[in-house]
């Protein structure tokens, strides 16, 4: 009996770590999208005919990866910044169990329930 209940208890440990670990790849594979969206933002607006245009053609893409995904370029103190928001899910890890995680998106304000990348750049 004492066999049994040390397997069954090993067994839902490992379950929960493997639960944990699909999580945290799931939500570096949307920060990493992010941080592609937020990169190609910036490259895309140092071009000067691109513009607007492209901020919206990237903004549709991020609309598609990511849940409620946003693009967008801010501009403070003289230095633009591509940032890209989305809704984080509801099975995601919260903002406390995530390690790497940054602290803030550029200092803008999020709002809670959502993620952000933010990338400086000059143009």
């Amino acid at each position: 009996m004492l066999a049994v209940t040390l397997m069954a208890v090993t067994a839902l440990g490992l379950i929960a770590g493997q639960l944990w670990t699909a999580r945290e790849a799931r939500a570096m594979a949307m920060r990493e999208h992010a941080a592609w969206i937020a990169d190609s933002v910036a490259e895309a607006t140092r071009e000067p005919s691109a513009g607007e245009s492209a901020v919206r053609q990237w903004s549709a893409r991020a609309t598609a990866l990511l849940p409620h995904g946003e693009a967008s370029i801010g501009e403070s103190g003289g230095v633009l910044t591509a940032r890209v928001t989305w809704a984080a899910l509801r099975d995601m890890p919260h903002a406390d169990d995530v390690i790497d995680k940054p602290e803030s998106c550029a200092g803008a304000d999020v709002p809670a329930g959502s993620s952000c990348v933010a990338l400086a750049f000059a143009k």
